[in-house]
């Protein structure tokens, strides 16, 4: 897909109506039609503190709260909130004085997040409708920023890590989960709405990711953890012929799921 608009209706639709438990997303599926369950996206959530199955919707491709090194007292932004997972187990690690905010496009999104945190009692917990590309945030107000698979849903990186940039303090810090690609995807599956939205299609080179980074402006990066995603034949074979496959194979062509720790200079 290259249309950036018609991306963004196809995102918000799709997890629109995950939200609503109307679609289940099969993470690098993008579709409930798709036969294999991967589970290498979906790190498992369940051991951690402040854990909430009602926020789990089994869309992340890591555990960022897990490497974002949150302090009591932090004011923490996750970008792509969803239900709010991952906002509420940042939560339990900034405490009562601390501050998380979740940001989401999606209307379903950001309503069952309002929810969940009503549920738990969350007062210091606030979910924000808006676009990463333009976030509604102040600059320099964040002392950490996660997010967990989303980037790679969005149109415009470049633009999405300088707002990133923009709202970190001067010294804080982001830990990003996303996927990225190694090697050229064939054409059919650069196309397919269903492989975008299975935050496949939409991923950059790894490379040009971690320059990206670079170019924004932040320094000290690192990668914190990386993994390969199997992406099974019978999830290739919708999009790719036989011999589309075979070449794919052939080409060592890789998907990987990443998480990325980076900080703002401090002046």
């Amino acid at each position: 897909m290259s249309d950036t608009e018609g991306i963004k209706q196809v995102v918000k639709e799709t997890y629109g109506e995950i939200a609503e438990q109307k679609r289940d997303l099969s993470s690098c599926c993008g579709d409930s039609d798709c036969s294999d369950k991967t589970t290498i996206f979906n790190d498992d959530y369940s051991q951690l503190a402040g854990y909430n199955p009602d926020a789990d919707l089994g869309l992340g491709c890591g555990l960022p709260t897990q490497f974002a090194q949150i302090k009591p007292g932090d004011t923490v932004v996750d970008l792509g909130s969803g239900a709010g997972n991952d906002c509420f187990v940042a939560r339990e690690i900034a405490g009562s004085s601390g501050h998380v905010i979740g940001v989401d496009m999606t209307d379903q999104m950001v309503t069952k997040a309002r929810q969940n945190a009503e549920k738990l009692g969350l007062d210091n917990v606030e979910f924000r409708l808006g676009e990463i590309e333009e976030l509604p945030i102040a600059d320099n107000s964040a002392d950490v920023v996660v997010s967990n698979c989303v980037m790679n849903l969005v149109p415009s990186k470049e633009r999405a890590f300088a707002e990133t940039y923009r709202i970190l303090k001067p010294g804080a810090h982001f830990s990003i989960s996303d996927i990225v690609l190694q090697g050229e995807l064939p054409e059919p599956l650069k196309k397919a709405a269903a492989m975008y939205v299975g935050c496949v299609a939409g991923a950059m080179q790894s490379v040009d990711y971690l320059n990206l980074i670079k170019e924004t402006g932040f320094v000290n990066m690192q990668v914190q953890k990386e993994q390969q995603v199997p992406l099974p034949d019978s999830t290739l074979l919708r999009f790719l012929t036989p011999e589309q496959l075979s070449k794919f194979k052939n080409d060592n062509i890789g998907v990987y799921s990443v998480t990325v720790y980076a900080e703002k200079p401090t002046a």
